[in-house]
């Protein structure tokens, strides 16, 4: 597939659509990811920062107010490094259908931004307005694999491998 800054309008195999996302690669000077232990999860559901795109929002702008949103961060403590060039596509599980996003999508279409840390960790603050996480880590890419939801597990692959010149 060519490299595109816009997703397709495809649908998903259920017949929805894609929800449009971005999502944040965050690395710290050691070379580390951020991660969150989802707070709506009973099981071990680590995920980087991510969320949905409002309309009139670039992927961009987007990931930095998810990151604030889901962290606490203010946009200063990070620098945009890249911005992935492809989108990443992945459909819901057949148990959550119908469940999340209130029925409307049948999957999500990512846009990922790769951020380094300039911060410090004490401005982590996971406790936000509407607290997704409840615990936090910094973590290697391929712990953080095997730490996501299987059904997400492809799409970090594939996000760390499209950034992967870039984690070190």
């Amino acid at each position: 597939m060519a490299a595109s800054t816009t997703p397709d309008e495809r649908l998903g195999p259920s017949g929805l659509p894609y929800r449009p996302c971005a999502g944040v690669v965050l690395v710290n000077a050691d070379g580390l990811v951020f991660a969150g232990q989802r707070i709506d999860n009973p099981g071990h559901a680590w995920q980087m920062p991510q969320g949905g795109i409002d309309k009139g929002e670039s992927p961009r702008e987007a990931a930095l107010r998810e990151l604030t949103e889901e962290t606490g961060l203010p946009a200063d403590a990070v620098e945009i490094v890249e911005e992935a060039a492809d989108w990443v596509y992945y459909d819901l599980p057949d148990e959550l259908l119908g469940k999340v996003w209130k029925g409307k999508y049948g999957g999500q279409r990512q846009k990922w931004v790769l951020m380094r840390f300039v911060g410090r960790d004490d401005q982590v603050n996971i406790e936000t307005e509407h607290p997704e996480f409840d615990k936090w880590a910094w973590m290697r890419p391929e712990d953080l694999i095997e730490k996501i939801v299987p059904f997400k597990r492809s799409v970090y692959e594939q996000v760390f491998q499209a950034f992967r010149d870039r984690l070190g």
